[in-house]
């Protein structure tokens, strides 16, 4: 994406004829969040000084401590396409503050670069991140409420008649790399109604500023085809659910550290290292990375979606694999994470997690390249692959008890994003689901 002067961003306001322009930032919860000024305060916005209310937002702040500020990040400037019609519309991305100028501990984007510092300390340059975001598509009613009516039959890699998305995802593309993405691929998914588009990698803040930005771009471009577009991990009983694969390396100085030429399957120590952090952590980390009850509805055993610790370099039924691409593109795919997760708060944890494994020169298990759900139970435990939490409640425990994970978010985020979870579950276990009036309401 281009850079941006304070200079370049005011002229291009001017030129193009932007209106408004959305200063946005994310919270806890991965929800985008924006303050929408008049262009007349760009320059007010551009020098740090838009205040806004931050005890109205999600876990962020009391109302005596409420007075936040927005420090717009220059090169996250971008017009919306989309817009043109009725006046321009422009976004910031930006960190948050106190008034004191020193970053907000309850902001996931600053809590992301704060980990991204303690890498940079161990001799790293680069955390790159290349995420593989999917949706689903239903079809909106006539008053534009949404149906579970899917608009295709299609399946993976499908084309059109059977893909009736195509034209919606094709859409999508075109706005998204008007806004400077760099698409790599775009196709039906394995599920009716199931989406796929593939962003370039990049830096692992960018990344997740691209992930919040993908989401907004589809669910707009969605609703102009008079479709809703769903990021719920599993949304339909019976199909596969929807996941969010991570991949990712360490760089540095423009080096890929996970490739050595002469290690067995030309992966570095460090690689290896940061594998054994991942499966060390993935178990504790699985609040984060799948953060709602719904979550743990797609980690089940025959759906594609990882729900044991294990790695392997040609199989994709355990957590992580290693694409067969080497050099620059040697990685770690972490299949587990699913689209409903904060991806800031998602890629702190599983740097963390790496980099604890690098940090302690951590061993992985043997990689294991059978069909992990056709193993039994037993055959598991002999192999030593455990399970990822089945609940979400479960989850949240695993997470509380693991010091590396619980630090990598910090006691505020910890402390706001377990209240809020627990609240979350107890409203899911005490509600009286569809489900048990089928099964009990005639029987007892």
């Amino acid at each position: 994406m281009v850079k941006f002067s304070r200079e370049e961003i005011s002229k291009l306001v001017q030129e193009e004829n932007v209106t408004f322009i959305r200063l946005q930032f994310t919270d806890i919860l991965g929800t985008i969040k924006n303050v929408e000024i008049p262009s007349s305060q760009l320059e007010k916005a551009l020098s740090n000084k838009m205040m806004f209310d931050g005890s109205s937002i999600e876990g962020f702040v009391r109302i005596e401590e409420s007075d936040m500020y927005l420090y717009p990040d220059l090169d996250t400037f971008v017009i919306f396409p989309w817009t043109a019609e009725k006046g321009k519309v422009a976004r910031l991305i930006c960190d948050i503050y106190h008034p004191d100028g020193t970053p907000f501990e309850g902001d996931p984007r600053s809590n992301l670069k704060r980990i991204l510092n303690e890498m940079k300390a161990m001799g790293f340059t680069d955390f790159n991140v290349g995420p593989e975001p999917e949706f689903f598509l239903f079809k909106l009613d006539e008053k534009g409420g949404v149906t579970l009516e899917l608009n295709d039959s299609g399946g993976y890699f499908d084309l059109a008649p059977t893909d009736l998305g195509e034209n919606c995802r094709r859409d999508i593309v075109l706005e998204l790399e008007e806004m400077g993405f760099e698409i790599e691929a775009s196709h039906h998914e394995v599920a009716p109604g199931q989406h796929e588009i593939d962003f370039k990698y990049t830096d692992a803040v960018k990344a997740c500023d691209d992930i919040q930005t993908f989401k907004l771009v589809v669910k707009t471009i969605a609703r102009k085809h008079g479709l809703h577009a769903t990021f719920m991990p599993k949304p339909l009983y019976g199909v596969n659910g929807s996941g969010m694969h991570c991949n990712l390396s360490l760089f540095r100085d423009g080096e890929n550290v996970f490739y050595d030429k002469e290690g067995d399957l030309e992966l570095s120590d460090t690689a290896r290292q940061f594998v054994a952090g991942i499966l060390k952590h993935a178990p504790n980390f699985t609040a984060i990375t799948n953060p709602t009850v719904n979550s743990y509805k797609r980690l089940v055993p025959g759906y594609e979606a990882p729900c044991y610790v294990a790695w392997s370099a040609r199989n994709r039924s355990p957590l992580i694999r290693i694409p067969a691409s080497r050099g620059l593109s040697t990685r770690v795919e972490v299949r587990s994470v699913d689209p409903s997760a904060n991806p800031y708060l998602a890629m702190a944890v599983q740097l963390a997690a790496g980099l604890d494994g690098i940090k302690n020169q951590l061993t992985p298990p043997a990689a294991v390249d059978q069909n992990i759900y056709a193993m039994s139970k037993k055959e598991r435990e002999e192999s030593n692959i455990v399970d990822l939490p089945p609940t979400l409640a479960q989850a949240i425990k695993n997470f509380q008890k693991d010091e590396v994970m619980t630090q990598a978010l910090g006691p505020h985020l910890c402390e706001h994003f377990i209240e809020a979870k627990v609240i979350e579950w107890d409203l899911f276990r005490t509600q009286v689901h569809p489900w048990e009036r089928e099964q009990y309401i005639t029987q007892y």
